[in-house]
Order: structure tokens, then sequence, then C-alpha cells
């Protein structure tokens, strides 16, 4: 069995405000580095071989401190790059509810069902992190435990093709995840439809 510790990075301050993230660059804010610091004292038992990051700040800041702290190597790879919310990156949540109803209820009943503007579907943030992992797997077959340092909503979607866990809402999946979580995954579930 593959084990995949998926952590969450420390908050930004668009996390806190309510907006959407999405691809834009935005740093992890002063509460953010305090949870990462708590996290890394969690994380010092954990047998970790490798970790791989989001190719954006607060990812990369998370994972700089974490490495460092626990003197393992670290890799950003773009496939792990955040969800493309397109124009509705720095969009308040609300403002989405509010400005096209029809559309939020679609993206909190059935998200893989909606394209943001000049955004990506869920479905191709699907395909490009089944094809990551299957690649770490191959990698790391006998090593230990690979992390991962995913922003959300990646990390849900990242569950979803490890799991085929539900999506839930995905733009508040942040507030009700833990900030990392162990995934045993068989080989032959990366990607795996239900």
């Amino acid at each position: 069995m593959f084990k995949i510790l998926l952590i969450r990075p420390g908050v930004t301050e668009y996390d806190q405000q309510g907006r959407i993230q999405g691809t834009l660059d935005i740093p992890i804010c002063e509460d953010g580095r305090r949870q990462v610091a708590a996290m890394i004292e969690e994380l010092r038992s954990q047998p970790i071989a490798a970790i791989y990051t989001s190719p954006n700040q607060c990812a990369e800041q998370t994972v700089a401190a974490i490495g460092e702290a626990l003197d393992v190597k670290i890799k950003s790879i773009d496939k792990f790059e955040n969800v493309d919310h397109g124009l509705w990156q720095g969009m308040l949540v609300d403002d989405v509810k509010t400005k096209q109803p029809k559309v939020y209820r679609q993206w909190l009943e059935q998200p893989e069902t909606v394209c943001p503007p000049q955004g990506e579907t869920i479905g191709a943030a699907e395909e490009r992190l089944a094809t990551a992992i299957a690649k770490l797997m191959k990698k790391h077959k006998s090593e230990g435990t690979v992390a991962i340092v995913a922003p959300e909503p990646l990390a849900t979607v990242l569950c979803h093709v490890l799991r085929n866990d539900e999506y839930g809402d995905l733009w508040h999946s942040r507030e009700e995840a833990p900030p990392w979580e162990i995934i045993e995954v068989a080989p032959e579930t990366v990607g795996a439809k239900p």
C-alpha cells in the first residue's frame, strides 16, 4: 500500500477573507505561519521519504519550513498547481453566490459540471493529478510515506482521485479539512471512477 501524507498549506489572507484563490500566488499570513509551526511538531513522527508541492507561494512557504525542520528534500511539481478558477479568482465566494446564483448552486451540488469563465474544469484537474500521482507511486514504490503539499480546492480534488471522496463544498473545504492526513492508496485505485 502506497502512503501519501496530504498537507494543506498555512492559511492566506484570501482564505480568511473568503476569496477564491485558485492559481493566484498568495503568501501565507501570520496565522498561516503559526499553523505551519504547529503542524511541524505534529509531523515529526511521520516517516517522510520526500515532499512534493504545488508551485505557489503558500504551498512553497509551508513546504520550505517543513522540509527544513524535518530535513527532507522538497520538489515542486507543476501538475500540482491549484485549480484554475479563471475570472472568479480574487472574487469573494459571496459575490459569485450573489451575481451567479445558478452557477454557484451547480458548483456546490456538482462541481465537476462547472467550468469557471476562462478557468479549468475539475475533470481536467483530476486528470493531471492522476498522471502525477501515478509517476510518484512508480518512483517511490518501496519508500516510506510521500508528502504532498496542496492548497484547497486541489487537496479535495486529490482526495477524490485517491479515494473517490465526495467533493462537498469546494469553496469551504479549507474550513472542514484537517491540516494534514495520511491516505493509503492501492495503485489500481488512482483515478478510478466509482
